[in-house]
């Protein structure tokens, strides 16, 4: 990757921090690298990247699903073919976890939840992402929230620590950065992200099967999917949101990973400030919550931190527990949440 001076750039890696999370992962016999639950494509591809390039150190290093569900528009990405799942495959012999996108250990699926004692501290972790709410728990920490994405820290420690890109890690990045600011659309997008995407371009990464797979292609079963989640539309004071259910999955035979476009589409609905959308446990026993708005002044990270979550000031996320009623007045609060939240110059009153 050419060395630049990005006088714009409005975070840097501390080279020390980088130095050390490398010191500590090339001293690991086996990496294993678990992935928030329901990923997206930062959320593995960053992982798949870090894979290959700690091999070149001699390092093993294993993405690993946590939820059991491999989103079929991602496995276009290079080495997805040694992405471990939990519940299918055999946990290697790790002695280190190195979680990236990642900012609550509570967020690792059923890897998390059937054994909290893998994360109580006895198995060091190196904490690499892009989260404001990121709570700094690992044994080194490399957490920006400027960065558009955590693809974009990788390619900066990779930067740091003299990686060779290949066209196989180039692409991983790039679809770590594209799927986080939906194709360089988003205001985290700056003058630095987009030079990092064109040094990957010059490393050998195909741009075409990136934006290909995570924004044209699409099978039958989503639009399925979207004619529930639209037909589903309601309004409460400020918010426009819809709900998923699982039997609206089972009757399209739709993974949950394509209905992650919706709540994206509905924060361009005009008179809306918030979008949300809730898609319900396998259980059914809690909906899982998405938040995203246009509005700088409403900051959903913080408004999802009242209910244990987190995420951006424009996308975050929690989880909700119970049915019906519990549902009906978390929608409530959030509504009030953003009525209380000041309103942009110029926005309509």
């Amino acid at each position: 990757m050419s060395q630049r001076s990005d006088q714009d750039q409005p975070w840097i890696v501390d080279p020390e921090t980088a130095a050390e999370a490398l010191r500590v992962l090339r001293g690991a016999r086996v990496v294993l690298i678990p992935t928030h639950q329901n990923v997206d494509a930062d959320g593995l591809a960053s992982p798949l990247a870090m894979r290959q390039a700690l091999a070149a150190y001699g390092v093993e290093a294993y993405p690993l699903i946590t939820d059991g569900d491999f989103p079929s528009n991602l496995r276009f990405l290079p080495g997805s073919e040694d992405v471990l799942v939990y519940g299918r495959d055999e946990l290697p012999p790790y002695d280190l976890l190195c979680l990236i996108d990642c900012a609550d250990r509570k967020r690792l699926g059923a890897f998390a939840k059937e054994d909290p004692s893998r994360l109580d501290g006895r198995v060091p972790i190196v904490n690499i992402d892009h989260h404001k709410t990121n709570d700094r728990f690992g044994v080194v920490n490399v957490v920006e929230p400027e960065a558009s994405s955590s693809g974009e820290v990788v390619a900066e420690l990779f930067k740091l620590w003299g990686t060779e890109l290949t066209p196989e890690i180039a692409c991983c990045l790039m679809a770590g950065i594209y799927g986080d600011t939906l194709g360089l659309r988003t205001p985290s997008t700056t003058p630095h992200t987009i030079r990092t995407v064109a040094d990957l371009v010059d490393a050998g990464g195909s741009l075409e099967p990136v934006v290909d797979w995570l924004f044209r292609l699409k099978p039958r079963s989503t639009l399925c999917l979207w004619s529930h989640a639209l037909q589903n539309i309601r309004w409460t004071g400020p918010i426009i949101w819809t709900e998923m259910k699982r039997a609206g999955f089972r009757e399209c035979g739709a993974e949950m990973a394509e209905a992650e476009g919706i709540v994206n589409f509905l924060s361009g609905t005009q008179g809306s400030r918030v979008a949300v959308i809730l898609y319900q446990d396998e259980d059914e026993g809690g909906w899982r919550v998405s938040f995203r708005s246009l509005e700088k002044t409403v900051d959903v990270s913080a408004i999802a931190a009242n209910f244990g979550g987190g995420g951006h000031p424009l996308a975050a996320g929690c989880h909700v527990e119970g049915g019906p009623a519990e549902k009906e007045a978390f929608i409530r609060r959030v509504a009030d949440l953003v009525a209380e939240a000041p309103m942009a110059v110029g926005a309509p009153a």
